[in-house]
Parts: C-alpha cells; sequence; structure tokens
C-alpha cells in the first residue's frame, strides 16, 4: 500500500439492489453465488455493521447521493417514488442540491451513471442534472431484465436524455456500459467516478436464461413467481459483472488506485438470506437495514479486514470527497461522517448515533453503540444487539434509562427534520412486505 500517493483516487460505486445481509459468502451465505466479491472483501475491508438510510430503495439513494438524511427532501419522503409523481416538480433531487457526482466533477472528475436513478423524473429531475456527465440506465424503479419495460409498461432505458433500446440482460447491459467508461476514462487524464447501479436482484427475478419467458409476458406484474435458485443465480451473474469491472481495472493499469465500494441500497426481499438478522424490506428491524459493504482500494486499504464500524449510505458522500481531497458545500454539511480514517486503519471505530423514520406502521429506530430503539404502531422496543442480534427480546422494561434516553435523542434529532408531508405515499407495490413484529 503506498500512503505517499498524492493523486486523486478513481472511484468506482457499485450498489446492488434488494440484497439481503448475509447473502453473500463473506456474510455467511450459505450459497456459492459471490466468489468475486468474497475475494473482494479478503483483498479490503468489510463492514459488520453497515446500514442503509432506508428500508427502501429511492429514500436510500436521496441519502447516498447528498450525504445526508434524506428526510431533509421531499422527495424522500415517498416510500418509495412511483411514476405518479412523473409531472411533480417538488418530488425528486433538486438539480441545484450539491451530490456527491457533481462535487466530484466540479473537482476534476469525469462522472457517470450506469443502472438505476430513482430519484425523480424529467423534465424536472435527472442524473445529469444533478452532476453526472453520462448516463444509461433506468429512471424508474425497476424493469424487466429483457424488454426493459416496468410495472405499467412503459419503456424505461435511456441514454442520458434519449429513449433506447438495447438487446440483452440488463445486469450484463449494465455491466457492459460501464466497463467501455472505464476504458475510455482510464485512457484520460482525469480521474473518474463511476457510479454502477444494478437492479439485480431486485424483482422480477429473472436470469440470463429466461429471455425466452420474458418476450412473451408483456405484464410483468405476471412474473412474481421466482425462487431462491432463482435469486441466487441473479447474484451470481451480479458478481459475474463486478469480476469483469475489475479485470478490466487490471486491464487498464487503474486497479491500485481505484476505490471500490459494494453495497446495497437496502435490506433483503421474499427470497434474501439475512440469517441471523429478522426483518426485511420496509422494516427497521436489522434484516431490513442493515446490508453488505465491503471497500476495496489497494493504494489506500490493507487487505483482508474487518470493522465494528457503524457505517451508513450517507457516510460515503464525505468519505468520497475527503479521498479525493475535496470538500462539501458549507451550506449543506453533512449528515454522514468520513470512513476514510477507517479504511486508512488511522483510528478506532467512533461512536455515533443513527436515526431512522418511515410513514410505514409509523417506525422509528435509533441506533447508539449496543443499543437499539425502535416504536413500531406506537409499541416500543429496546434491544441489545450485541447480545441480541435476532432483536427477540424486549429489554425496555429491564433498562427503562436507556430506552428514555434513547427516545429522547430520537425526538430531539426528528426535530431538526421537516415533518412527514400528509401526502406521502406508501407504495401498494411494497406494502406487501411482511414486518415480522418483535417479541417481548
Amino acid at each position: 500500500m503506498n500512503r505517499s500517493m498524492t493523486s486523486q483516487p478513481n472511484i468506482l460505486f457499485i450498489v446492488a439492489d434488494d440484497l439481503g445481509w448475509a447473502d453473500l459468502g463473506c456474510y455467511g451465505g450459505r450459497s456459492d453465488c459471490s466468489p468475486v466479491l468474497d475475494n473482494m472483501a479478503r483483498e479490503g475491508l468489510r463492514f459488520t455493521d453497515g446500514y442503509a438510510n432506508s428500508a427502501l430503495c429511492s429514500p436510500s439513494r436521496f441519502a447516498l447521493i447528498t450525504g445526508r438524511y434524506q428526510y431533509r427532501l421531499r422527495g424522500a419522503a415517498e416510500e418509495p417514488l412511483t411514476g405518479r409523481t412523473h409531472d411533480r416538480a417538488d418530488i425528486g433531487l433538486p438539480p441545484a442540491h450539491p451530490t456527491l457526482p457533481s462535487v466530484l466533477r466540479d473537482g476534476g472528475y469525469r462522472t457517470a451513471l450506469f443502472g438505476k436513478w430513482h430519484l425523480g423524473y424529467p423534465p424536472h429531475f435527472g442524473p445529469r442534472q444533478s452532476g453526472y456527465q453520462e448516463f444509461f440506465g433506468l429512471l424508474g424503479g425497476g424493469v424487466d431484465y429483457f424488454t426493459h419495460r416496468d410495472r405499467a409498461g412503459h419503456h424505461d432505458l435511456f441514454e442520458n436524455e434519449t429513449p433506447v433500446s438495447v438487446k440483452g440482460y440488463l445486469t450484463d447491459v449494465i455491466t457492459d456500459r460501464a466497463l467501455a467508461f472505464i476504458r475510455s476514462a482510464s485512457a484520460g487524464r482525469k480521474p473518474f467516478f463511476a457510479s454502477v447501479h444494478y437492479t439485480a436482484p431486485h424483482w422480477p427475478w429473472e436470469t440470463r436464461d429466461d429471455e425466452a419467458l420474458a418476450q412473451k409476458i408483456t405484464d410483468i406484474a405476471h412474473t412474481d413467481g421466482g425462487s431462491i435458485e432463482i435469486y441466487q443465480a441473479m447474484i451470481r451473474q451480479m458478481d459475474e459483472g463486478i469480476g469483469r469491472l475489475l479485470t478490466t481495472l487490471r486491464q487498464c493499469g487503474a486497479d491500485s488506485n481505484t476505490l471500490i465500494v459494494f453495497t446495497s441500497d437496502n435490506g433483503g426481499e421474499r427470497f434474501s438470506d439475512t440469517w441471523p438478522l429478522v426483518g426485511k424490506k420496509m422494516d427497521l428491524l436489522e434484516g431490513g437495514i442493515r446490508v453488505p459493504l465491503l471497500a476495496r482500494w489497494p493504494d489506500g486499504i490493507e487487505p483482508n479486514r474487518s470493522t465494528l464500524q457503524v457505517a451508513v449510505s450517507m457516510d460515503w458522500m464525505p468519505t468520497m470527497l475527503a479521498a479525493a481531497g475535496l470538500a462539501a458545500d458549507s451550506m449543506y454539511p453533512a449528515d454522514g461522517i468520513s470512513l476514510l480514517p477507517i479504511l486508512r486503519d488511522d483510528a478506532p471505530p467512533a461512536a455515533r448515533d443513527l436515526f431512522w423514520r418511515m410513514k410505514h406502521r409509523d417506525q422509528r429506530a435509533v441506533r447508539s453503540g449496543r443499543w437499539k430503539y425502535l416504536s413500531l404502531d406506537g409499541d416500543e422496543f429496546l434491544f441489545d444487539l450485541e447480545t441480541d442480534l435476532r432483536e427477540r427480546a424486549n429489554m425496555a422494561m429491564r433498562h427503562p434509562d436507556i430506552l428514555q434516553r434513547l427516545k429522547g435523542a430520537y425526538l430531539q434529532w426528528a426535530a431538526t427534520m421537516p415533518p412527514i408531508p400528509d401526502d406521502a405515499v406508501v407504495s401498494h407495490a411494497y406494502t406487501r412486505a411482511t414486518l415480522a413484529a418483535p417479541s417481548g
């Protein structure tokens, strides 16, 4: 590792969609579906306590791209954004808001997004209005992997602002476009920032072998079956694409000075493995918000390490800006923290409190050290995550002082955030998720 290196690193930010905390082998997964990512964990840093800012996709992505609690923006109150917001000029990522790609772009980086955007629709919002110089992917939450049509049957695949028809399995198409960008950017003089935001393993559950079936089904709502085997094959095929990205970085001579971060936008859904956690997407239980989180950077991270640092989606903007030697806009201070000292092994884990809220079932949560406060439908719980990862034993009556301290911290934090708007909607497509009530 070259600690004396001063050049700005390239950054490759890989985000999976609905991936469960234990789906990968390096997190205890029980299937061999992630050999590339497992090796990436050996070559870098694995976070045991990595979190998403939300238990579902678009709110978490607001935090990821701004480095701030998503609740500060009206669009993130939607759980999640759906096609019904197409004409709303107030529901999306405001182009004037500084973002991770916009600050990196202004700092000399070449920036691009390949894959899922899901932060608002044209003409009011879009990737190239928020810092990405190049875009190839989908604007909404999910499409068929072959027809590239959404649940309503609308085509959703774009090259910049232009709809495009491209043949192929979406996971592979996203990888192919990212590969071309890496080759081109590596040949230039600027460092690059590439967001590769896969839709895998998000519904509809289709593998490369399902093209014939997909072509027969025009309404992807009818592809709602799936299986654990299909789901795991989708992860494997995404993992293969990530392997191609790593190989290309090496071939371009860009491997050593590229910071790669891999995570998921929220916890797993239906076929995901979250053991020993309970809860899934839509839940503020651990299974809905704790996610795989890996970082690899040969010039900046010692290999084969793990950390207990509690980290969350919004930390990556301050972290990546720090790695690039850039500062955030002082008018939009980060709520996340820079993890660069953790990546470099220069500091012990930092103590912090993290907060979540959701309109769905009036959920509230606080993570503070070993303790977690959860409010669900008005019922309150206190869990000791060091001894009870499954959130089965409610310690509220045994430690009322801790319960009140965390509840008070939540209320104090919530007072600094805009209230959830009355017209914010929980999408019916997501309320099918079952939230397992904690015991106790």
